[in-house]
């Protein structure tokens, strides 16, 4: 089983937008993938009401995990993904 920690990125956590990107991104994974706070259970990624229910903000670290073939390229996508500010203002 692979694990990856990260912090989070997105000013707001893991709410509205940065969520929705996240659960996209793991649902397209080959690997079944879950994340939780460190200490805490884990939920399934691909769960858009899991995820916001973890309650995670901004600069909180959560854990990843992937059991299977290539579930170290899964969890290093997902890990790019979650440590960028998707909240950032976007240059017009």
């Amino acid at each position: 089983m692979s694990e990856r920690t990260v912090s989070v990125g997105s000013r707001v956590g893991l709410h509205a937008r940065p969520a929705s990107l996240f659960v996209q991104a793991a649902a397209r994974q080959p690997v079944p993938v879950t994340i939780a706070k460190p200490g805490g259970d884990p939920v399934d990624a691909r769960s858009i009401l899991m995820v916001i229910g973890l309650d995670v903000r901004g600069g909180d670290e959560v854990v990843l995990h992937a059991d299977g073939e290539g579930a170290d390229a899964a969890l290093d996508e997902l890990v790019e993904l979650l440590a960028t500010d998707h909240d950032a203002e976007v240059p017009s």
